[in-house]
């Protein structure tokens, strides 16, 4: 999954919200370096990466893309993924995804000393482009695969991959809405078992 579905399901622990963000960047057991909410937003992360990737239904819609983007279909899928979670935001919160933007950039920017190098170089670009907001529209998911391509040099094609999306729309939608119901179960269970084991340690 991309960034805005990590953050809604990491539940409302800023420290668990800013370790799911940042735990592409961590490496191995460097998680322990952490405090321990962020070191069970880390655990969280990986383990929702390990069962999007192996699930039958994200499967479906990465297969769409395999034959023209190769092993960057996964990454356009989870981009994809990101617009739907946004589009229709109103189902899965209370709160006005402008809003739940917003609060989330000031807890990064409060807990910005514990950020990756990385994620406070990039920090600027997010805020002032507003990328969490902008994927609720295709344009703004179109914007974020212009950047993605420009990162791979070119070479992905990824860009183009809003070709797909509006081709295969319903059918990407459908998986999503199917897949991000069954996520949100096992991303509550996991978030449980990782507290209740990293207090026991």
């Amino acid at each position: 999954m991309n960034y805005l579905a990590h953050i809604y399901l990491s539940g409302h622990n800023d420290l668990v919200t800013v370790g799911n963000f940042i735990a592409d960047g961590i490496k191995g057991k460097d998680y322990k370096k952490f405090d321990k909410n962020i070191q069970i937003g880390i655990l969280l992360h990986r383990n929702i990466d390990t069962y999007t990737d192996a699930h039958k239904t994200v499967r479906l819609s990465t297969k769409r893309l395999h034959e023209k983007y190769g092993h960057y279909s996964g990454v356009i899928v989870d981009i994809l993924y990101d617009h739907f979670l946004a589009k229709n935001w109103s189902r899965y919160s209370d709160v006005p995804l402008a809003e739940y933007v917003d609060t989330f950039y000031d807890s990064l920017e409060e807990h910005y000393n514990v950020l990756p190098s990385r994620i406070q170089k990039m920090m600027p670009y997010m805020m002032s482009d507003n990328w969490l907001l902008s994927y609720a529209s295709i344009d703004g998911i179109s914007r974020v695969l212009d950047g993605m391509n420009r990162r791979t040099k070119n070479r992905s094609g990824m860009n183009e991959a809003v070709n797909e999306l509006e081709i295969f729309y319903k059918e990407f939608e459908a998986e999503f809405s199917s897949f991000f119901d069954e996520l949100i179960a096992f991303s509550k269970e996991m978030l449980n078992e990782i507290t209740l084991k990293l207090n026991q340690d």
